[in-house]
């Protein structure tokens, strides 16, 4: 992220939570669904894991060995001179991974985590729910979301047959009592309701729940034999089962019409952050994902990620920077722990990093570094705030806001 020429100046990072355990316990579909017993987890259900507290220790202490080679930092210690503003969802994994994050930056410091919501409870700005809605919109979101995805669940019939595979599903109390026999490629469907997050009824669904956890399980045991329930698979089959998850988070908040919905709250956190040195918010990959959607990211590749647009921990950085004549710019990266990193708690500095990817934008001009003049880009996000109106008033939609 540093780039020759220019100084960092701010920093605004959306973070994912890092390793949490699966969102339900061994009495749910997804314990009855193997014969199998998961990973004894060391968190309750949907709660940050003890690895992922110490990843996102790791990850902190990175961006602070970053922040002072850019001079933005201090590198004795003087934490209370660096101005700082974090604000967490209001679930444990979310809090945590801030409060972690905050550890590894600024040790000497303990800044505060806001929540603006109880405990335990989904922030309006970080819940990915539906504002608006009306029939002609319904119509039109399914129909975009049917162009853009429908061959690829149409495609997941040998990533369903991996799965069954490896978590011997015929054996399963699940397929064994009839309630659910099949991981069929036909019978996903899409709802969208008012003040409810996109959600999905069908083998997707359950496909999801189960490539989350095996992709968690993988992360967490270091038996790979173990961690895929007696069977050998290749990182090539990890990708593909994880490739479930990702599919599933693409349909519910990766088209157009949805993510203009559900991303406007963080587009206005990133529009609006206090001129701080660092604004760190932390929540889920549906908020990464919709908020790339709603930018208009290009497609980019992610290496050495099980996940192929949102790892576990991953940080969408937009850093601002000026040049020698003061001039403002902006550069967007998606900074994350690599498959190894994650798995074997790497420590982090300048010269074992993260990994780095650096993003580019549709509709805008970059320089030779991949920078944005600081005005375009916040036109651009401005832009796509008002979509918002727009979209709503195209299709006459009631809302809650």
């Amino acid at each position: 992220m540093s780039i020759d020429g220019y100084h960092l100046v701010r920093s605004i990072i959306l973070s994912r939570h890092n390793i949490r355990s699966p969102l339900s316990g061994s009495d749910s579909t997804l314990g009855k669904i193997t014969p199998h017993s998961w990973y004894n987890w060391t968190s309750k259900p949907s709660e940050l894991s003890i690895k992922g507290g110490a990843l996102e220790v790791a990850m902190g202490q990175y961006y602070r060995k970053w922040f002072e080679k850019e001079g933005i930092l201090s590198d004795d210690f003087k934490d209370q001179e660096f101005d700082s503003y974090f604000y967490a969802n209001a679930k444990q994994r979310t809090m945590a991974t801030a409060r972690y994050f905050a550890s590894g930056l600024l040790p000497t410091m303990n800044p505060e985590i806001h929540i603006n919501v109880p405990l335990d409870t989904m922030d309006p700005v970080f819940n990915p729910q539906l504002t608006f809605i009306s029939d002609s919109y319904i119509e039109a979101a399914k129909k975009e979301i049917n162009e853009m995805y429908a061959k690829s669940i149409e495609e997941l019939k040998d990533n369903y047959s991996l799965l069954s595979k490896t978590i011997d599903f015929k054996k399963s109390e699940l397929y064994k009592s009839g309630e659910f026999t099949e991981f069929k490629t036909d019978d996903t469907e899409v709802h969208l309701e008012l003040n409810k997050e996109p959600y999905l009824t069908g083998s997707l669904k359950n496909g999801c729940s189960v490539s989350d956890a095996l992709t968690l399980q993988y992360y967490e045991e270091m038996d790979t034999k173990k961690a895929a329930f007696g069977h050998k698979l290749s990182l090539k089959d990890w990708k593909k089962i994880t490739e479930i998850k990702d599919l599933y988070g693409d349909v519910l908040f990766s088209s157009p019409l949805v993510s203009v919905n559900v991303a406007r709250p963080l587009l206005e956190q990133i529009n609006n952050a206090p001129f701080n040195k660092l604004t760190f918010l932390c929540g889920h990959d549906s908020n990464i994902n919709s908020v790339l959607s709603a930018l208009y990211v290009k497609d980019f590749e992610l290496p050495n990620s099980l996940e192929r647009k949102t790892p576990i921990g991953a940080k969408l950085t937009f850093n601002v920077y000026e040049d020698k004549n003061g001039m403002s710019y902006v550069g967007v990266f998606l900074v994350y722990q690599n498959v190894d990193q994650l798995r074997n708690v790497s420590m982090l500095d300048l010269d074992h990093s993260p990994t780095i990817v650096q993003l580019q934008f549709k509709y805008m001009q970059n320089n030779e570094q991949g920078l944005y003049n600081f005005s375009d880009f916040y036109n651009h996000v401005f832009r796509q705030i008002n979509r918002y109106d727009e979209v709503k008033e195209k299709y006459n939609a009631s809302s809650n806001v």
